[in-house]
């Protein structure tokens, strides 16, 4: 049951560019009907450079949080206040918190991805992986890989941004795309944490290179069968979109936001309908 907004409902959305694709208000407004409670959650489209305004009026209208998508990772970790302890060593965030003026910075992508690894049955304990991607969503990847035992590569188009994820995430390694292909010949795992894909673009790295028994992630879910997606599936390999990981961070941030447990079977059955 969807309650009426009046002026007691609290308020909370995304911000993003682009933004008006996101399945996160059906998500997120679906728990809260599931459990009652007067909140509603809106996309903001918000275009890069402007993170820090954007983040002043959650903190001047009073806005609960935001999840924070692309382009606004980086950028949202300087504007807080305060940075959760995996926000602060990525410096980057996907949620910020509104406590009272007061604006809170976490990352719940890397336990998004690996929650989403798990529906799929893929244990990255010991599995060589390569994260193509150096931005906040690579970069929280990368960590909860290297945290849960995988051995990790981050592959990006400037060397220099690489290494300083690899140097987050410690024990990774990285690579620019000169030597991707080599790489990803030898993984068990490969995620796309770039955009490439939402608009139809070819990955960046040829599918066809890849070891029969990779399992290939990409974040992107929109839309849900990208080339990269689309050209693993005619070779026979097991993969995924990015729709879990956004599920299973969506838990996260709402048992964060609200303080109550998530619905989880309703937010994710939100998801799949929307």
């Amino acid at each position: 049951m969807t309650r009426p907004v009046g002026g007691a409902t609290r308020v909370a959305g995304v911000i993003g560019d682009p933004v008006r694709h996101s399945r996160s208000p059906a998500i997120h407004n679906a728990g809260y009907a599931a459990l009652g409670l007067d909140w509603v959650f809106v996309a903001f489209p918000v275009p890069a450079g402007a993170t820090t305004t954007a983040l002043e009026g959650v903190r001047g209208l009073g806005i609960s949080g935001v999840s924070v998508t692309m382009p606004h990772k980086t950028d949202a970790a300087v504007v807080c206040d305060a940075l959760g302890p995996t926000a602060d060593a990525l410096g980057a965030v996907n949620l910020v918190l509104n406590r009272d003026g007061f604006l809170v910075g976490e990352s719940t992508d890397g336990a998004g991805f690996l929650g989403s690894l798990a529906d799929e049955g893929v244990e990255p304990r010991g599995v060589s992986a390569v994260v193509v991607g150096s931005g906040g969503a690579g970069r929280s990847i990368a960590l909860a890989l290297v945290e849960a035992g995988a051995s990790v590569t981050i592959a990006g188009r400037h060397r220099a941004r690489a290494e300083s994820a690899a140097t987050l995430a410690e024990g990774a390694r990285a690579i620019d795309l000169s030597t991707l292909e080599r790489d990803v010949a030898g993984a068990g795992l490969v995620v796309n944490a770039t955009p490439l894909g939402m608009q139809g673009e070819p990955p960046s790295f040829s599918v066809a290179s890849l070891a029969d028994g990779c399992f290939v992630y990409d974040t992107v879910y929109h839309p849900l069968e990208t080339p990269l997606l689309a050209q693993a599936r005619a070779r026979g390999l097991r993969c995924a979109n990015g729709l879990g990981m956004l599920v299973h961070q969506a838990y996260v941030s709402f048992e964060l936001l609200t303080g109550h447990e998530a619905p989880r079977a309703a937010m994710a059955q939100a998801a799949t309908r929307e």
